[in-house]
């Protein structure tokens, strides 16, 4: 395991993660404050979403080519441009010019964070050498999760205690850093393929990589279909919660998801058990389905909403990490060594497809029918991610390395 390029990697990652999630919670609430609707805020983020398709299949084709520092460097600087530019949104310009400025620049920030995402977790591979693959991968994701539930906690604070321009500009200054340490240390042929693949690759994908891609997408567009926008927005117009108590559930949903992700390869071999990754996969699905359709009944019932809302979510959080842990250690698993940039770009492309249809929906469900609607709809989605399940095929023999594995060797 090469651990300099490894904590490279991770801290470029979590530095980013922070502002990423600082930025989503700080256009949120200040459109909301400026009495944006629910529908309204949910296109904001969709050229964000949109590009992420786009990116992730460019971008793992350009990583296996020319390396992964080249992809996650560009990465980091695209985002100083959107974080600078945003600064200078004003108030005072019609509603048609300020939702597509913001747009474009949420475009580039999608740009930026799945170069960012796809190069960081495909390096993981080329680092991890032969022994520690999930346990590795659950720590980046996890932590990156956790630490963009802190940067929704900053966004909303620092909208309240410095403003919008100052935030925007702070964050800038920190990635500008980080670039210059990356620059300077991390190795630059990592992530580079021997071959050089063609660009028709990007779409020429193994049964297995499409069949869990497939089941990403469902997966993801399941959480985003109410966390985008409907559960803010609810929060802060019909529960009248301020903009520090919906940054600071939001916050601590996701560091809680990040941590039970983190915790995924222990939680699945505890008791020095050997764990089939691919049932266990199927199994939490199910969890999964059975917990989002007891949710979306629960608020529609309309008794103590507020507790049913924070409880249910919490334990769909703990659930959902332990899927999404287990979907992102299969897709290194089933990936080619020597192609794993463009596996992982084919499978997160699908992941930002979902996260569109699901910020989409998550606007026009809750206009049509509020927190219950955008619910049942996130209930339908998990259904058809653990249907997708049933049809993954077994790990490859010789594979990379597997729970029990990951186990025997801490």
């Amino acid at each position: 395991m090469n651990l300099r390029n490894y904590i490279l990697v991770t801290a470029g990652y979590w530095v980013f993660t922070l502002t990423d999630g600082a930025l989503r919670m700080l256009v949120l609430l200040h459109f909301n404050d400026l009495g944006y609707s629910a529908v309204q805020i949910a296109f904001l983020f969709l050229a964000y979403e949109f590009m992420g398709i786009l990116t992730n299949l460019l971008g793992g084709w350009v990583g296996s080519r020319r390396g992964l520092n080249v992809t996650l460097i560009a990465g980091l600087l695209t985002q100083i441009v959107s974080l600078a530019a945003l600064s200078f949104l004003s108030d005072d310009w019609p509603v048609w010019f300020a939702v597509t400025f913001v747009m474009v620049l949420q475009a580039l920030s999608g740009v930026a964070k799945d170069l960012t995402k796809m190069s960081s977790k495909s390096a993981v591979k080329e680092v991890a050498g032969d022994g520690g693959l999930f346990r590795l991968v659950a720590i980046l994701t996890g932590s990156k999760n956790a630490l963009k539930g802190v940067g929704f906690f900053i966004g909303a604070g620092l909208l309240s205690w410095v403003g919008f321009v100052a935030t925007l500009w702070s964050m800038a200054g920190a990635l500008a850093i980080t670039v210059i340490a990356l620059l300077l240390f991390l190795n630059a042929d990592i992530g580079k393929a021997k071959k050089k693949a063609p660009l028709r690759s990007i779409l020429s994908k193994s049964s297995e990589i499409n069949r869990l891609s497939a089941a990403r997408f469902f997966l993801f567009g399941s959480r985003d279909i109410w966390f985008v926008v409907a559960l803010p927005v609810f929060l802060a117009n019909e529960l009248d919660w301020a903009h520090e108590a919906v940054g600071a559930f939001l916050a601590l949903w996701v560091i809680g998801y990040g941590i039970v992700q983190s915790s995924a390869p222990r939680l699945l071999t505890r008791n020095g058990r050997s764990t089939d990754e691919v049932l266990a996969t199927r199994q939490w699905g199910l969890i999964l389905a059975i917990t989002a359709s007891a949710l979306a009944i629960g608020v529609a019932l309309d008794v103590a909403r507020t507790w049913v809302v924070i409880i249910g979510l919490v334990v769909f959080g703990v659930v959902f990490a332990m899927n999404s842990a287990l979907h992102s250690f299969l897709v290194l698993a089933y990936s080619n060594d020597d192609g794993v940039a463009l596996d992982v770009g084919f499978y997160y492309s699908a992941n930002a497809a979902g996260r569109l249809i699901g910020t989409l929906l998550s606007g026009v469900l809750f206009l049509a029918g509020g927190l219950t609607v955008a619910l049942i709809g996130c209930a339908i989605f998990v259904a058809v991610t653990w249907l997708l399940t049933l049809r993954l095929p077994p790990l490859p023999a010789g594979s990379a390395t597997s729970l029990g594995e990951v186990k025997a060797s801490e």
